[in-house]
This record gives C-alpha cells, structure tokens and sequence, in this order.
C-alpha cells in the first residue's frame, strides 16, 4: 500500500511540476528577470562608486548561480518537481487519513485547501517578493510563515470536519491568530524597481499558485484512486 501511495504521489509530484514550470515562464519569471535587470544595475552603480577609478575596470566576484537561458529553466523545474511531490505526499496522506471515496475532483478540493494553508493565508503577511525588496530577518519571516500555515491547516480542519458550532468558532479563532498578531516587516520599504513590479508579481504568484495546487490536487486523487487505495 505504501508503495502505491509513493508511487501516485512520484506520478502527481512530476507532472504537476513540469506543468507549473511552464506556467511559470509565462507568468513569474519573466516579473523576475526584470526586476533583476534593475538589481543588477543599482549593484553595479554601488560598487563603481565605491571603488578608486583606478579599479572602476574591475568587477566583482559573484556567487555561484545557474546560467540564463535552459541551466535555469531546468533547475528550477527540478526544483519545482521535487516540491510538488513532497506536496502531493502530503495531499495523499490527507487522503488516506481522511479515508472514503477520493477522485480527481475531490483531490481539487483538497488542493485548493492546500493552496490557502501555504500560499493564500501566509501571502497574506509576507506577500510574494520580487529579488531586491527589503524585507525582515530571515528568521522571524521563517517562524510567522510556519506558524500562519500550520493554525489555517487546523483552523481549516476544525471547520470543515468539526462537529459542532464551538468547533467551527475555535477553527475560526486559530485560523486568524496569525493575522492578529501580524508578520513581521522591515522598518523601511522600499527597492530599486517600480513599486508596480512587485504587486504585478504578488498576484502573478498568487495565481500561479492557484493553478499549481488545483492541478496537483487533481491529479494527486486521480492517481490515487487509479492506484486502488481509495476506499
């Protein structure tokens, strides 16, 4: 049984990476790579000021990093593929836990959920950042992030399969605690490209999202069934 469930979780995990890495050359990337245009700039711009103009000539050392063009698509569709089948174990363990029918159209449901917990309500504090924006420590945006995904997980839970009204306010209660005690944010914001290239990226990412966790939903519960564990 496990094995199956491995398997249909390998399956979902592939095919939902390689579509999303497709959507996203069409949708965030092309947001990144120019934003990065102005990064790049600003970085060069700082480090000529600073250097005598006897060393204007020479340029800075850069971190290693994946080239432009098809080193770069590629890795980042590995990555994307690795995560989406970490995501669809998760999906597929729900399944199994929850137990009954499970079909494409249900696992859509449930990716829909999976979308809220770890896209929707954490963006909602700490939104999509372009490469350049000023943010908070790495830390602290770390803990808000796990802390905001993990009470829209249970609050969502208590919702939807709690019995009884006091389930359904204590759901509600968790699910915005987050929000109450809010993300944390640096002291000054701001960044070296138009303001618009980050909102038109938060909601470029935001709908990629959305369409990564309905189409691993889906196919998370088609392989599922197909793989004969759905009861």
């Amino acid at each position: 049984m496990f094995r199956r469930i491995l398997l249909a979780a390998i399956m979902a995990g592939l095919i939902a990476g390689l579509v999303i890495s497709v959507v996203q050359e069409f949708t965030t990337t092309p947001i990144i790579l120019h934003a990065e245009e102005y990064e790049n700039a600003s970085a060069r711009d700082q480090h000529a000021a600073a250097q005598p103009a006897a060393k204007q000539a020479a340029e800075p050392e850069e971190a290693w990093g994946p080239g432009d063009g098809f080193e770069r698509t590629a890795y980042t569709a590995l990555g994307n593929i690795v995560l989406a089948v970490g995501f669809g174990l998760i999906l597929i363990a729900c399944f199994a836990l929850r137990g009954g029918e499970i079909d494409g159209r249900k696992g859509v449901l449930w990716g829909l959920a999976g979308f809220a917990v770890f896209s929707l309500a954490p963006g909602l504090g700490l939104p999509p950042e372009v490469p350049g924006s000023m943010a908070a420590e790495l830390g602290a945006r770390q803990q808000w992030w796990i802390m905001a995904a993990a009470a829209t997980a249970l609050g969502l839970w208590l919702m939807v399969f709690g019995k009884g009204i006091p389930w359904v306010i204590l759901g509600i209660i968790i699910l915005t605690a987050p929000h109450i005690v809010g993300a944390p944010h640096p002291e000054e914001i701001g960044a070296n490209f138009p303001p618009e290239i980050a909102g038109h990226f938060a909601a470029a990412s935001l709908v990629t999202a959305a369409v990564f966790w309905a189409v691993l939903g889906w196919l998370s519960g088609t392989f599922y069934r197909r793989a004969g564990v759905s009861a």
